[in-house]
């Protein structure tokens, strides 16, 4: 099949292996700007693309940007960890849609830093992988798969967990989908989301608040993700940083 991926991160990376791996012809590649990428070198070298050939994902309005795409012929567009809006004259180009692999149990967590929400809020864990509409990834589901959040998790290591499951997924969902056989269900419930600043109301810990403990330790192993900053105290003009250490022991 002819894809145009659509990525960022670690994982936008392996889906590109994994595509590559599979046989799939990776015939477009769409980064974020060069300020806003990760794992750019890597998913480069994964997909296959020549350097200088992939698209910019902050001109994908420019009707320029929109006929290279058209131009590649792609049948469906692969979106793994991409921060633009993949609007309706972008979707038309494939015939087999755009899907998206986002690490959260839709319909919660939709948008940004479902690792911290489902910790804070308590909120099922999980990824999906899903057609993309006109909404921040509000689209039919193809397939999703549950990932539990232990007590002891932090921010970083439920989003090792997600990735992780994220990408089994998409390793055991693509065949079906690639087959026509893959299942297609509307998100129902109105489940939750949130934009990347969210975080700012929970991120400035106030000592003169009361918290209870359960919610101040969940904010505090939520937002720990070193080298991040993630939760803080103010002393003056200075921001005093937390992290939290969990250790599991067992039960006497």
């Amino acid at each position: 099949m002819r894809v145009v991926l659509f990525a960022n991160n670690r994982l936008g990376a392996s889906v590109a292996e994994e595509l590559r791996a599979r046989g799939e012809e990776i015939v477009g590649l769409v980064l974020h700007p060069r300020e806003r990428r990760k794992f750019g070198a890597e998913i480069l070298a994964a997909s296959g693309v020549r350097p200088g050939d992939e698209l910019d994902a902050s001109a994908l309005n420019q009707e320029e940007v929109r006929s290279a795409l058209e131009a590649r012929g792609a049948e469906v567009g692969v979106s793994v960890m991409f921060g633009y809006m993949l609007r309706a004259p972008i979707r038309s180009l494939f015939p087999r849609e755009c899907i998206n692999l986002h690490p959260a149990y839709l319909p919660w967590n939709r948008g940004a830093y479902p690792n911290v929400w489902s910790i804070v809020e308590r909120t099922p864990a999980g990824t999906t992988l899903h057609y993309v509409d006109d909404g921040v990834d509000t689209g039919d589901i193809i397939a999703q798969r549950r990932v539990e959040v232990a007590p002891h998790d932090t921010g970083e290591t439920l989003y090792g967990k997600l990735e992780a499951a994220s990408l089994e997924l998409f390793r055991d969902t693509w065949p079906l989908f690639a087959a026509g056989r893959a299942g297609r269900t509307p998100q129902s419930g109105e489940g939750s989301f949130h934009r990347v600043r969210d975080v700012e109301a929970i991120d400035a810990i106030d000592p003169g608040r009361a918290y209870a403990a359960g919610e101040l330790v969940d904010i505090l192993r939520a937002r720990t993700f070193p080298p991040h900053a993630g939760a803080y105290l103010t002393a003056g003009s200075r921001r005093i940083h937390v992290r939290v250490e969990l250790e599991e022991a067992e039960a006497k």
